[in-house]
C-alpha cells in the first residue's frame, strides 16, 4: 500500500493500514513532515496491538489455529512495515520510487484536489491495475475523475487481464463528507446516526441505562455497550486507551444481559419520510420569499390602507347609489388626486373625497418605504444575514472551512437553525451560508463579543470545527463561562489532548454534554477500507471509537460463506445486519445460509474488517 499526503490524515491512514490490517505501507510525505504529530502513529500502533491481543485470544478460543503469519510472534497477528519517502510533490519519479508499479493500492490524500488528480493520472499510467483512492473535496469533479480513471484502466487492461491481480477500482472520498454526519449528530439532541444503502436506512440510537441498573432493551441489534454510567467522568470519554473501562463494540447476547449500569447503542430500522426541509425553506434561491421583502410592520400598514380604501368605496356606493365597482374606481381616482373636485355634489360625496385624499397622502410614505425595503432585501439577498432578534435553541457553528461547510449543509438538511462564526471573510463556506440564508457573524471567536453576537447565551449547542485546537478549546471554555450547561462538541486533532480536555470539562461541568471528535480518526477507516477494496457505507462513533458499516460480497469472504446469519456473528469483530439475497422471497432470518452470490451489510470494528480480508483468511 502506498499513501501520499501532506497532513495528519496520511499518517493516520498509514498507521491504520500497518497496525490494524498488517499491510506493508510506503508513506510519501513532504520533507520536514517526518516528525509531524508522531503520537498519532505511535498511539495507533499501541492501540492496535491491544486489539490484536484480544482478537488472537478470541481466535484461540474458537479453535481457528495459532494466529501465525508472516512476521508473527508470541504477541499475535503481525504488524505491517512502513517505508518513508520524503518528497515535496508526488511526481512520476517519486511515485516510481514509492513502488507504485508493484503496489496493490494507492491513496492520494493531499489537501489540494489538483495535486491528487495529477498524481492519480500519473499513477494510472504507471500501473493500470492499481486500486486508487482519492481525497477530493469537489464532489462533482470527483465523479468525473472516477469515471475517467475507470475507463482508462479498462482500456489499458483490455485483452490482457487474467483476473488474478487486484482490481483497478477508483474510489473518491472526502474526509469532510465522512466526518460531517458524526459531528452534526454529536451536536444536536434527537438527531440520529444514520447509515443508508439503496432502500435500507438504519440508525444507531444511544440509550441510557435503566433505573434498575440493567441495560436498555435492544432494537434490531445491540451495537455497543457504553463505558460510563454518568457518575464516572474519569472514563466517560471512552478513549481507546481506557482499557476495560472503554466501550464494548458488537457484544454478544450474554454480555448484554450481564451488563449493569451501562448505556447501549442499538440499531433501528427507519423508513424514508421525504425531504427534511419544508418546501420553500432553506432553499436559498435567487428571489427571496415574498414575506421577506417587507417587514411585518410595513405589511400591517399596507393591509390597513387597503381596508380603508375598501371602506371608503363601500361608503361612497351607499351615499351616492353608484355600483360598487364604480364607487371603487372613483375612490381610487380621489386617492391618487386625479379626479375632478366634487363641487355641487352632495355633502357626503365631498366628505368622502376629502377622506380619500387624506388616505392618499398616508399611502405615499408607505409605498416609498415598501420600495426601499424591497430594494434593500434584493441587495442583501446575496449578502450575509445577521442573527435575528429572539433567536434561541440554535447551533452555533465555529468555522466555515471544508469541514464546517459540510457540517453546515448537514445541519440544514436536518432543518436545524444555525448561526455561523467565521474570522476569514474569504472562507469557502460563506457562499454556502449565503445560499442557505444562514446567519453569519464575521469576527475572531477569541475576541470578546463575537459569541454574544451569535446568541450563545440562548444557543442549544456549540460546534467548534476550526482548524486550530486552541481556538476550539478557548471558544468552548468561554461559552461554558457564559452558559455552563451548553452542549459542546470540539474538533480536536490530538487524541491525548482530546482525552485530557474531555475529562477536565466533564469533571468541571458534570451536567453538560461534551464531545470531542477527530476528523482524521473518523475518516481514516473509510479510506483504509476503500484501499482494501471494500465499500464503506459509513462510520459511527461510539464515544471515541468507531464502528464501521460495510457492504461485502459473501463469496469473497470464506468467514461468511456457508454459514447461517447467526453463525456468521463474531462478537467484537463483525455482525451481519442485512442480506441482499438474490432470488429469495420473504424475509431472511438468522438460520438463513449465506451463499456466495449474496451481498450483506456488516457492522464491524476496525479489527473485524481486517480479519475479513480474503488474504488474511488464506494465511490462517
Amino acid at each position: 500500500m502506498v499513501v501520499c499526503g501532506d497532513d495528519g490524515l496520511a499518517h493516520r491512514l498509514a498507521a491504520e493500514l500497518r497496525a490494524v490490517y498488517g499491510e506493508q505501507v510506503t508513506l510519501v510525505v513532504p520533507p520536514g513532515r517526518r516528525t509531524v504529530r508522531p503520537p498519532v502513529v505511535g498511539r495507533a500502533r499501541a492501540v492496535s496491538a491491544a486489539l490484536l491481543d484480544r482478537v488472537v485470544m478470541a481466535a484461540v478460543n474458537r479453535g481457528n489455529g495459532t494466529g501465525g503469519g508472516p512476521g508473527g510472534g508470541s504477541g499475535g497477528e503481525p504488524q505491517g512495515t512502513e517505508r518513508l519517502v520524503e518528497a515535496a510533490e508526488p511526481t512520476e519519479a517519486v511515485l516510481a520510487e514509492a513502488g507504485v508499479e508493484r503496489a496493490a493500492a494507492l491513496a492520494l490524500v493531499y489537501d489540494d484536489d489538483e495535486t491528487n488528480i495529477r498524481a492519480a493520472l500519473t499513477a494510472r499510467r504507471l500501473n493500470p491495475r492499481l486500486r486508487l483512492v482519492l481525497r477530493l473535496y469537489n464532489r462533482r469533479l470527483g465523479q468525473h475523475i472516477e469515471e475517467l480513471l475507470d475507463q482508462a484502466a479498462a482500456l489499458a487492461t483490455a485483452g490482457g487481464a487474467d483476473g488474478d491481480g487486484p482490481d483497478a477500482s477508483v474510489t473518491v472520498l472526502s474526509d469532510a463528507d465522512t466526518a460531517a454526519p458524526a459531528l452534526a449528530a454529536a451536536a444536536v439532541a434527537g438527531t440520529t446516526k444514520v447509515v443508508q444503502t439503496e432502500g435500507l436506512m438504519l440508525r444507531a440510537v444511544e440509550h441510557p441505562p435503566r433505573p434498575d441498573g440493567r441495560t436498555a432493551p435492544s432494537g434490531l441489534a445491540t451495537l455497543a455497550l457504553l463505558s460510563a454510567t454518568g457518575n464516572d467522568p474519569a472514563f466517560a470519554d471512552g478513549s481507546e486507551n481506557s482499557g476495560e473501562h472503554g466501550p464494548q463494540l458488537l457484544p454478544d447476547a450474554e454480555s448484554v444481559r450481564a451488563a449493569r449500569g451501562r448505556g447501549t447503542v442499538v440499531l433501528e430500522q427507519v423508513s424514508y419520510a421525504g425531504p427534511s426541509l419544508p418546501a420553500g425553506r432553506g432553499s436559498g434561491g435567487v428571489v427571496p420569499p415574498f414575506a421577506s421583502l417587507f417587514s411585518r410592520r410595513l405589511r400591517w400598514s399596507l393591509a390597513g390602507l387597503v381596508g380603508c380604501v375598501l371602506a371608503l368605496a363601500v361608503a361612497l356606493s351607499v351615499v351616492t347609489g353608484i355600483h360598487p365597482l364604480g364607487a371603487l374606481y372613483l375612490t381610487l381616482l380621489d386617492l391618487f388626486a386625479i379626479n375632478d373636485p366634487a363641487k355641487g355634489d352632495p355633502t357626503g360625496r365631498q366628505v368622502l373625497q376629502l377622506l380619500s385624499g387624506l388616505v392618499g397622502l398616508l399611502l405615499l410614505p408607505v409605498l416609498l418605504a415598501a420600495a426601499l425595503e424591497a430594494l434593500g432585501t434584493f441587495r442583501t439577498a446575496s449578502a450575509l444575514r445577521k442573527p435575528p432578534r429572539g433567536l434561541g435553541g440554535h447551533v452555533v457553528l465555529l468555522g466555515l472551512g471544508k469541514i464546517g461547510t459540510r457540517v453546515l449543509t448537514r445541519l440544514r438538511e436536518l432543518n436545524i437553525p444555525v448561526v455561523c462564526v467565521e474570522s476569514d471573510p474569504e472562507a469557502r463556506g460563506l457562499a454556502t451560508a449565503r445560499r442557505l440564508r444562514v446567519p453569519v457573524v464575521l469576527g475572531d471567536v477569541t475576541q470578546e463579543g463575537v459569541l454574544e453576537a451569535a446568541k450563545i447565551h440562548r444557543a442549544h449547542a456549540l460546534l467548534a470545527v476550526t482548524s486550530s485546537d486552541t481556538t476550539n478549546l478557548e471558544a468552548v471554555l468561554y461559552a461554558r463561562g457564559v452558559r455552563p450547561g451548553l452542549r459542546a462538541v470540539l474538533r480536536l486533532y490530538d487524541d491525548d489532548f482530546a482525552t485530557a480536555v474531555y475529562r477536565t470539562l466533564r469533571a468541571a461541568h458534570p451536567h453538560a454534554l461534551t464531545r470531542s471528535r477527530s476528523v482524521t480518526h473518523l475518516a481514516a477507516p473509510a479510506f483504509a477500507g476503500a484501499m482494501l477494496g471494500r465499500q464503506i457505507l459509513g462510520a459511527i462513533p461510539v464515544e471515541r471509537r468507531v464502528l464501521l458499516f460495510a457492504e461485502v460480497q459473501v463469496g469473497r469472504h470464506p468467514q461468511l460463506a456457508g454459514k447461517t446469519v447467526g453463525e456468521a456473528f463474531e462478537p467484537g469483530l463483525w455482525r451481519v445486519l442485512a442480506v441482499d439475497a438474490a432470488g429469495v422471497d420473504g424475509e431472511v432470518s438468522d438460520v438463513y445460509v449465506l451463499r456466495g452470490e449474496d451481498r450483506v451489510v456488516l457492522a464491524a470494528t476496525r479489527r473485524g474488517l481486517a480479519e475479513l480480508s480474503p488474504t488474511r483468511a488464506l494465511r490462517s
